[in-house]
């Protein structure tokens, strides 16, 4: 009896509601089908989301991830009226809406590239962002700046204009002779507070890495670093910044829709350097440097410079490249490699299981955690071909691949393949090119490849 009288006084169950949208505030971003635990949601061929209200249980994850209110709660009558008898009695707590991001700062005007330099020589990185700087200002309609900084840098601006930037913003001052990160990024910020970019590139060196972090911080803004590729929505004015992700299995495109400006950093070899254009004139704007070496932390008290002879070679830099991978079976084995960079006058480089493997040093991989290389020629040989190593060469001008495995992922982005065995066809290859380099009129060119002989 007493059983059966408490569940007679059972409290009535507590209104969840429906998930609805409001019209006309939906902006098709599409979080909120993924976001939704009972697939609720899907979208419609405007990319608009359609909700199954019968499979809806008014759990609100799809309200609070919407970042412009677009959906809201609704209740039946029934439940109306049982929300206002649950309020009399103190029983019913408001639920918390989600609140809007805030919207971008539609003030912020202009694509923006980091010079980056030492010893007042800048980096190729540089101009490479320069060259994509340029389309991604031109479907933007705005200017193309640079901006530079250190000491001694007066002769920058000008190499900037050759390269496509419109103006070039200037702090020329002995407190940023050496890079230190207080100071490059409280000059970057003052910058871009006082100018206002839309957008900011810069390189993803250890440098760049370094000062955008910093940057980004302070400005309270988003950074995607290492991206492959930029690209512009000119809808909605936002920097399409694609990265691989989940280590290199897949390729991620990251928006930074409230927050300006959008950051990215690209790796060096990535983009295509543009040629430049002698004569070109643009707009210098000088800046004071608004702060005195007292006021840093770190002094630079001794530089040693990385003195690892003439012979080294920076694979980054190469415009040939003999690459080896898991397939070549053991570190002796890259001396075949090596004949054949040297007959082509280019250098051996390697994929991450090489090197970690201890066949070659790190210095030599090629890759996601390695370099990112950009050469005329890149032969891969033993190589399979995985994405975290396809990011770092599949840019190259012409791509030649070596593998017994004719399902290889690698043949998918070569130019040309060879499927046999690498042990077989580099020796023979070596020897071809050998006897066309000894052939009376045949030469290196000043690439290192060889001419005179077609076949």
């Amino acid at each position: 009896m007493e059983k059966e009288q408490k569940t007679m006084e059972r409290k009535p169950k507590r209104p969840r509601g429906k998930a609805r949208l409001i019209q006309g505030k939906c902006i098709g971003c599409e979080r909120c089908e993924p976001g939704c635990p009972v697939d609720a949601i899907s979208d419609s061929v405007t990319a608009k989301p359609i909700i199954d209200i019968e499979r809806c249980t008014g759990c609100r994850k799809c309200v609070k991830i919407c970042p412009v209110a677009a959906l809201e709660m609704y209740y039946t009558d029934a439940e109306l009226a049982l929300i206002e008898e649950l309020r009399s009695k103190g029983e019913w707590k408001e639920p918390v809406e989600a609140k809007p991001a805030a919207a971008a700062d539609q003030s912020h005007q202009g694509v923006w590239v980091f010079v980056e330099q030492q010893d007042g020589i800048a980096a190729s990185v540089s101009w490479e962002l320069l060259g994509v700087g340029k389309t991604l200002a031109r479907d933007l309609e705005v200017d193309l700046c640079a901006f530079v900084l250190g000491e001694g840098v007066e002769h920058l601006p000008q190499e900037a204009f050759s390269y496509g930037a419109k103006k070039v913003y200037l702090i020329d001052d002995p407190v940023l002779k050496n890079y230190r990160t207080e100071p490059y990024a409280m000059s970057v910020v003052d910058l871009v507070r006082k100018h206002k970019p839309e957008a900011v590139l810069m390189g993803a060196t250890g440098l760049g890495r370094d000062l955008a972090g910093a940057v980004a911080t302070i400005l309270e803004t988003g950074l995607t670093a290492d991206c492959t590729h930029l690209n512009i929505d000119k809808e909605r004015r936002l920097l399409e910044q694609t990265r691989p992700a989940f280590g290199g299995n897949i390729m991620a495109t990251i928006l930074n829709q409230h927050r300006r400006p959008q950051m990215a950093s690209v790796r060096p070899h990535v983009m295509r350097k543009p040629d430049p254009i002698d004569g070109a004139t643009g707009e210098i704007i000088r800046e004071p440097l608004n702060m005195e070496e007292q006021d840093i932390k770190a002094k630079v008290l001794e530089i040693i410079r990385d003195e690892r002879g003439l012979g080294h070679v920076d694979i980054a830099g190469a415009e040939i490249l003999v690459s080896g991978g898991r397939g070549m079976l053991g570190p002796e084995n890259f001396k075949i490699l090596e004949e054949l960079a040297d007959v082509l006058g280019g250098t051996v480089s390697a994929s991450r299981s090489a090197v970690d493997a201890g066949w070659m040093p790190y210095d030599h991989q090629v890759g996601q955690t390695g370099k990112t290389v950009r050469p005329k020629i890149y032969i891969a040989c033993g190589i399979s071909g995985a994405i975290q190593h396809l990011v770092g060469m599949q840019d190259s001008d012409l791509i030649i691949a070596v593998n017994r495995d004719r399902e290889a992922p690698i043949f998918e982005v070569a130019h040309y393949g060879i499927i046999g065995d690498l042990f077989e066809v580099i020796p023979a290859l070596t020897r071809r090119l050998r006897e066309i380099v000894t052939t009376p009129g045949s030469s290196k060119n000043n690439s290192g490849m060889v001419s005179g002989d077609k076949s």
